[in-house]
């Protein structure tokens, strides 16, 4: 489930005309990695609540920023798995 994640955020990011050329999992989404900024944050939020089915809370974008694309894409992959298994 964590690659499929991976793999739609990265998506997700180029559709949204960022260079993905580079991006691990150690690159974070804001300021010192990919750059982005509180409205394109947002937006990939709503992509990846609209694919995933998932709600971030409103208080959460401060730290979407901080995250990496690997702790960004493990979180979603687990809430996903919580859902699944009835547990969200």
């Amino acid at each position: 489930m964590r690659d499929e994640v991976r793999a739609f955020v990265i998506t997700q990011l180029d559709d949204m005309n960022y260079d993905v050329d580079g991006i691990d999992d150690d690159t974070t989404l804001g300021p010192a990695g990919v750059d982005l900024e509180s409205l394109a944050l947002a937006d990939l939020a709503v992509r990846v609540e609209d694919r995933y089915g998932l709600k971030f809370a409103d208080d959460e974008s401060e730290k979407l920023a901080l995250m990496t694309v690997g702790e960004f894409t493990t979180m979603v992959a687990d809430r996903v798995a919580a859902t699944a298994d009835g547990n969200s």
